[in-house]
This record gives structure tokens, C-alpha cells and sequence, in this order.
């Protein structure tokens, strides 16, 4: 094979493959891109009741959402995690929604009636999470609406599958902007932040939101009690039960 030759196979391979890795890193980057919403956070959570031996439970929320302007719909990715060393038993997770942020749907789970929604909540789904490996997860795709002239709120209990138990509990906990942008396709909202709506006319409205108040959830079945003024209180309404102090 005469040198020239040579050098002009060795060009085609190398461009092919130049060409490959480019393609795979701008598809790997769309993916990404496609639903960024940051790393997962466990803010505004606190354990509760003591949980087995060996299972340490907790939950993640995106560190960041996009509300759509337009249509009010956003997109939060809800994951349980055992972070512990040994399986958990059976669990349940609860997705709530207070103010203005309600949940529409959740996959795989089913929706808590409006009869045992708890005071001050708009929304709710239940999910049967069933049993976590050690280090294992588990996520849902929550649909939801968010009204950016409120507050909005989520609530993340996960509880024994009995109900008589709630190992850990996130929220009620917000996700809202300081700096508002009525006139975009989207406004980005950051958990943990107090919303500051501003109307299109760029009248400020009241700042609404109670920050990041920790909602204890009671032993016996299901029971949200708010700290301040929310004033909440979700139970099964059987008696014999108790409720926790956060």
C-alpha cells in the first residue's frame, strides 16, 4: 500500500471518528438539557419516627423548576431514598401540595381523596414505594400547576405502609423566585425560596409564604400539623391516635 494511500485512510478513520464522538457528547448533552433541574436536595426535610435498625429514609426534591407562564404547568422529579445500610420494610410516600403549587398527577400513584386532604392543602397523591434496598431510590414524575401570584408549597411524608408510622417528612417546603418574570415563556423557581410575585403591569403583590416550615406528620395514620399560621392538621380520625411534636 503505497504511503498516500495510506495517509488517506488514516484521515477518513480519524474524521469518523471525531464525527462520532461529537454526536455522542451533543445527544448526551440534549439528554441532560432536556430535564435539568438541578441536583436533588433534601431541604426543609427532618426524620421523625425512629425507623428500623439499619434504614435511614430520606427524600429529594430538584433544586430548581420551571413554571410555564403561559399554561401554569411545571415538571418535579419526587425520588425516596434508603441511605441506609440494611432493607426498609414496605413504604408509602405522600406528595401534597399546598397554595399555589397543586399536584395534577403523579405516575404510578393514587390520588388522596379531597375528603382527606388535610387543612390548607390543595393536593395530594399516595405511592406505594414497597420495599428499599440498602442505598437504593426510588422516583416519581409529579405533574403539577403552579398560581405565580401565591406561594407554593410541597410536602414529601414517607410513611410505614400501615400508616401508623412517618419516618421522615420534606416541607412543607417552597419553591418560589425573588426576582419574578412575569413577561417570559417560563419564570425559574428555586426550592427553599419564599415566592415574590410581581403582576405583568409590574405592580409588586404582597410577599406571601411561610418559609421553610418543617410540618410534623402525626404517628397514627396521617396527620400534617403546620407551624404558624397555616394551622394545619391532616389525621385518619380513629381513636387512640397520637400526634408528634416536630
Amino acid at each position: 500500500m503505497s504511503s498516500r494511500r495510506a495517509t488517506a485512510i488514516a484521515t477518513a478513520v480519524t474524521g469518523s471518528l471525531l464525527t462520532a464522538s461529537f454526536s455522542a457528547v451533543m445527544i448526551l448533552s440534549f439528554t441532560a438539557s432536556a430535564d435539568d433541574q438541578g441536583p436533588g436536595s433534601s431541604k426543609g426535610g427532618k426524620a421523625m419516627d425512629a425507623a428500623p435498625a439499619g434504614v435511614e429514609l430520606t427524600t429529594l426534591l430538584p433544586e430548581k423548576i420551571s413554571v410555564d407562564n403561559g399554561s401554569k404547568k411545571t415538571a418535579i422529579t419526587a425520588t425516596v431514598k434508603n441511605e441506609g445500610t440494611k432493607a426498609s420494610g414496605d413504604l408509602n410516600l405522600l406528595v401534597v401540595g399546598f397554595d399555589g403549587l397543586k399536584v395534577t398527577n403523579v405516575q404510578g400513584c393514587s390520588a388522596i381523596g379531597e375528603k382527606d386532604l388535610p387543612p390548607g392543602s390543595n393536593s395530594g397523591f399516595k405511592c406505594s414505594v414497597g420495599a428499599l434496598a440498602a442505598g437504593k431510590s426510588k422516583s416519581y414524575a409529579v405533574d403539577a400547576t403552579y398560581d405565580l401570584s401565591k406561594a407554593g408549597k410541597i410536602c414529601l411524608p414517607v410513611m410505614s405502609a400501615d400508616g401508623k408510622k412517618t419516618f421522615w417528612q420534606q416541607g412543607p417546603v417552597p419553591f418560589g423566585t425573588t426576582n419574578p418574570s412575569p413577561n417570559a415563556p417560563a419564570t425559574p423557581l428555586l426550592l427553599g425560596t419564599d415566592n415574590k410575585p410581581v403582576a405583568p403591569g409590574g405592580d409588586t403583590l404582597p410577599k406571601t409564604g411561610a418559609g421553610e416550615d418543617v410540618l410534623p406528620l402525626g404517628a397514627a395514620g396521617a396527620a400534617l400539623i403546620a407551624a404558624g399560621a397555616a394551622g394545619l392538621y391532616w389525621s385518619q380520625r380513629r381513636p387512640g391516635q397520637r400526634s408528634l411534636e416536630s
